[in-house]
């Protein structure tokens, strides 16, 4: 897919960082975007962003990627104003407890995984189906360089990213030879994102 104008693009995660970059950056190019982000206020600042730029085609739900049916929801919900979607950017996630794994609680283990694997697995399922009934479209996972090795007081992150890694990549070959791509992304030192502000200390506080 080489055109994105009145395309429809769907970010997670999309009230601060990348995900905020990614949907100024897909508007430039005439998209037309269904946003989400967990907190309300950080989603209505990129909306005011892009209504600057003069952007109109977006839609937006504030909610937990970690809950399955108000992602069904929200897919349904962006089929019926825009149509179909055609990319979908599963970027949400948050930052772990920064502990050793000794310290950190089986509690925050499930939090982490909720949000930052499934969050990614329930968004794939809910807008996958309408990239097929497009017979074209792309499905862009966001890891980390935390889902390539094992980085010390970030167990429950790193296992996160890693799991949002083996998944994409086991979907990628199941669909290698559709017209639907499917992309694992592993950013690495992002700067002005709370999530790395975090992991630079937690690093450095190891060694």
């Amino acid at each position: 897919m080489k055109d994105f104008k009145n395309k429809v693009i769907v970010v997670t995660g999309a009230g601060s960082g990348m995900g905020r970059a990614y949907a100024i950056e897909f508007a430039k190019l005439g998209a037309k975007l269904a946003l989400n982000d967990y907190e309300e206020d950080p989603l209505n600042e990129t909306l005011e962003i892009l209504k600057n730029q003069g952007v109109s085609e977006v839609y937006s739900e504030a909610f937990d990627v970690s809950d399955k049916d108000k992602m069904f929801a929200f897919a349904e919900n962006v089929k019926a104003k825009f149509g179909n979607a055609h990319v979908v950017i599963n970027n949400a996630g948050i930052e772990g407890s920064t502990e050793t794994a000794y310290h950190t609680s089986i509690e925050d283990y499930h939090k982490i995984m909720n949000i930052n694997f499934f969050g990614v697995v329930h968004g794939t399922k809910a807008f996958l189906p309408q990239l097929v009934a497009n017979n074209e479209g792309a499905v862009v996972n966001v890891s980390s360089v935390f889902g390539l090795v094992g980085i010390p007081n970030n167990s429950d992150y790193c296992a996160s990213k890693f799991a949002v890694r083996g998944f994409t990549q086991a979907l990628a070959i199941e669909f290698h030879e559709s017209p639907i791509s499917i992309h694992c992304v592993h950013p690495g030192g992002i700067d002005r994102t709370n999530i790395v502000r975090k992991r630079r200390r937690a690093f450095s506080e190891s060694i």
